[in-house]
């Protein structure tokens, strides 16, 4: 516990600041990156898209399945919740920017920068909480999270019945391999062979 604490004293600070300033450059590129993708004709987005996952190799029809399945369990609820999420933590990025220049006790020194790192994720942590639309953030993790489960069961019972109907198309030609290409393999197969494993599991 002892060391715990000392880790929180000695990184929270940095860390925490590490994240309010990426936090507004991420949101930033991904909202610009957003209004190119809109603005590009639906072909040249279907090349872009088919062209990258082409290297995804044995993922691609997994990739497939998993567009398909978000694009029927509401990709356009995604959207919106994502957008509802980053306009939520840009609020609190500029709510942390007041609290960064509060100086309640006026000595000319922000009272964020006199609290130890304990005290100041304590104070972050409420100021998340008291800042942000708990109702709009909850509706927003629902959202993608029934998305998350639609892809995730359809995958599941897609490549469960894929796999299902593999291994009765293996028996199949197992018992039809076993009954006329297995006596030919036997007879050419030359003798010290036949007396290793190799063809232990043919019937005579």
């Amino acid at each position: 516990m002892d060391n715990a604490g000392e880790l929180v004293q000695k990184f929270a600070r940095p860390i925490l600041n590490f994240i309010f300033d990426a936090i507004p450059v991420v949101v930033s590129k991904c909202q610009a990156a957003y209004k190119v993708y809109t603005r590009l004709p639906i072909e040249y987005v279907h090349l872009l898209i088919g062209a990258v996952i082409c290297f995804f190799g044995g993922f691609y029809p997994t990739v497939f399945a998993a567009l398909q399945a978000a694009e029927h369990g509401g990709l356009t609820t995604v959207r919106k919740a994502l957008s509802a999420l980053s306009e939520e933590i840009m609020i609190i990025v500029e709510e942390n920017k007041k609290d960064e220049k509060k100086d309640t006790d006026k000595d000319g020194v922000a009272d964020a920068k006199q609290i130890t790192g304990r005290e100041l994720v304590e104070r972050k942590v409420k100021l998340v909480l008291a800042k942000m639309n708990p109702e709009k953030v909850n509706d927003a993790i629902v959202s993608i999270y029934k998305v998350w489960l639609s892809v995730l069961v359809v995958l599941t019972v897609q490549f469960a019945r894929t796999i299902a109907l593999s291994l009765t198309i293996s028996d199949f030609t197992k018992k039809l391999a076993d009954r006329h290409l297995l006596p030919i393999v036997r007879i050419a197969t030359p003798k010290e062979y036949q007396v290793c494993n190799y063809l232990s599991n043919i019937p005579p």
